[in-house]
């Protein structure tokens, strides 16, 4: 009897773990969204970020498809679209459904689905500057398996709407994620200037397409507060150890492969303006000196430099947001009329900061900025080609930053690649899962944005 009495009718609950957690806490589902988003942007794996290869800032060895700007044989955007909307979005979208439930304070709540959101809008920003028209009313929605793309500009205008209201809701006196956040450890104080940066960059990206909200935008951002240096870099913490690591590492030396090596472009512009950070983005080749492979053409691996050691390194950090980036638009504002000040100033921090960051010294950046060819004074061009060149050299091994900043102010003019099958891509094309899926939203959308070629220009590029 004593036996048949210990029995339970629930047997359901013999499979219940009492020690692991019941759902997901919104902490763990952020940290796994803004993992995924970092480790996106710093990929060099071919199937999901290529924009290196478009940026000639590296080369293939092999396998050139990339560089001869062949996307769909390999299905690119549909590894970007998964990524950010399957892996970064939702998570992001369910965490803030999740604070609520697993944390008491209503303060830190608010600021914890705050920050999420500015997380939410830097990914949709991405997503924006690549395809065109998106799915972003009707997107993260489970139950419409099939939702509409909204025109590009009405949803960037719906980020920055999105952006100031996450800065009014920050709160320095309440709690935040804390460790969960593995840029700026939940600090209130770096998140609202990384909002207002990124707010800053927002605007300069739309400087072409409207020059008054630009304007606008700019003034507001700077009036709240931006990167005064290096300190301030977004920088997303891979470990030194799997499963976390810089996927650079995981592609480059944990995977063993010989695929990539320094462009030729890049290599032959730092030699030329003697740059001090040539040392600090390469190794030597073979014959001691710098040198890069052949664009679009089969290269050997051994003849050529190769990324650095640093940048290969298991913990490097991902760079989401820097101070560089950040003097670069300051520079073009004040060009632009949107704020007062000295374009070369800016300028010259800007080029400074990316020299320290690399792990250069000032006194180099001085010497290199007394270049006549490098001065703002006397550097070859207008505000467009002296910021462009510069900007790009600094957003190296950014290369999703480099495409968006090459196809807005058309500098450097890079040269064609051995065997291309297009023009230079100036948006991805939409993925073949739209295409067969969503086939009425797909077609609506390409109709609208003038086709779904990567010749398409999209609403930001207007020169």
């Amino acid at each position: 009897m004593l036996l048949l009495g210990a029995c339970t009718k629930d047997l359901t609950s013999l499979n219940t773990n009492p020690k692991g957690f019941q759902t997901v806490p919104g902490g763990a589902l952020f940290t796994q969204a803004q993992n995924t988003l970092a480790s996106t942007l710093a990929s060099s794996n071919t199937y999901l970020n290529t924009f290196r290869l478009f940026e000639q800032q590296w080369q293939e060895t092999t396998y050139v498809t990339e560089s001869n700007y062949d996307i769909k044989d390999n299905k690119i955007p549909d590894g970007i679209w998964t990524a950010y909307y399957r892996d970064v979005l939702e998570p992001f979208e369910q965490a803030k459904v999740k604070y609520p439930t697993t944390i008491l304070n209503a303060g830190t709540v608010k600021n914890d689905v705050a920050i999420t959101d500015i997380m939410e809008v830097y990914t949709y920003y991405y997503l924006v500057t690549t395809f065109g028209n998106i799915p972003y009313t009707q997107a993260l929605n489970i139950d419409n398996k099939f939702p509409k793309y909204d025109d590009a500009a009405t949803v960037y205008a719906a980020l920055i709407t999105r952006l100031d209201a996450d800065v009014a809701n920050l709160d320095e006196a309440q709690g935040s994620l804390d460790a969960a956040d593995q840029v700026y450890g939940g600090n209130i104080a770096s998140w609202k200037k990384f909002a207002n940066t990124f707010k800053l960059k927002m605007g300069i990206t739309l400087a072409d397409a409207d020059n008054n909200k630009a304007k606008t935008i700019v003034s507001e951002a700077v009036t709240a507060g931006v990167f005064t240096s290096n300190t301030d870099n977004a920088n997303f913490k891979f470990a030194s150890t799997p499963p976390n690591t810089n996927p650079i590492w995981v592609d480059l030396v944990q995977s063993g492969r010989l695929d990539f090596i320094a462009a030729v472009t890049i290599v032959n512009n730092l030699s030329t303006t003697s740059d001090p950070r040539l040392p600090l983005f390469f190794t030597t080749d073979q014959s001691g000196g710098y040198s890069g492979g052949i664009l679009g053409a089969k290269n050997s691996y051994d003849a050529f430099s190769k990324p650095s050691t640093t940048l290969t390194a298991p913990d490097f950090p991902g760079l989401l947001l820097d101070y560089a980036e950040t003097e670069f638009n300051l520079a073009e504002a004040v060009e632009r009329g949107y704020i007062t000040g000295s374009a070369a100033d800016h300028y010259a921090k800007a080029i400074t900061a990316s020299i320290e960051y690399w792990g250069g010294t000032s006194a180099q950046a001085t010497t290199y900025l007394a270049l006549p060819s490098v001065a703002y004074a006397t550097a070859t061009g207008n505000y467009k080609q002296k910021i462009g060149y510069q900007k790009w050299v600094a957003l190296y091994n950014r290369g999703w930053d480099a495409w968006i900043e090459n196809r807005r102010l058309d500098y450097p003019k890079l040269p064609k690649p051995a065997k291309p099958v297009s023009d230079f891509p100036v948006r991805l094309t939409y993925p073949v899962s739209e295409q067969n899926v969503n086939t009425v939203n797909y077609d609506n959308a390409s109709s609208a944005i003038g086709g779904d070629d990567v010749t398409t220009k999209l609403f930001f590029d207007k020169n």
